[in-house]
């Protein structure tokens, strides 16, 4: 089976194709670069992506804080993923870069805060 992928790993956006067989990639072509045939590989075989999402912030100065994943996740585990984030909720403050959820679901990712949320103000 041929898969046909457009390349996002350099601003070129090659349309590379990735020959599978038994779930292995065999070939790939359509290239210009290494990094476009390691990409074609990944994403032929086991599409992954950074998820960015929020979740609930409390005692927060907003009800939310957005967040991410800290390295590439399954894309076939982001509704898992995303069920299991909406569940979470943590206490302000929360800083830029802080790990707010370790190891999501076993993916080895942790959920970063990608912005700094001080608490709510005194009322």
């Amino acid at each position: 089976m041929t898969k046909a992928i457009v390349c996002v790993a350099c601003p070129v956006g090659c349309e590379v194709a990735a020959e599978v067989v038994g779930g292995e990639v065999t070939r790939v072509s359509g290239n210009r670069c290494p990094q476009g045939e390691v990409y074609a590989r990944q994403e032929a075989v086991e599409p992954l992506r950074v998820l960015a999402t929020s979740v609930k912030l409390v005692d927060g100065a907003r009800p939310l804080v957005s967040v991410r994943t800290d390295r590439p996740v399954p894309l076939r585990l982001i509704p898992e993923l995303t069920a299991h984030i909406r569940t979470l909720s943590v206490c302000a403050p929360a800083e830029v870069g802080q790990a707010l959820s370790h190891d999501l679901l076993g993916t080895g990712a942790d959920l970063v805060a990608t912005r700094s949320m001080p608490r709510a103000a005194p009322r």
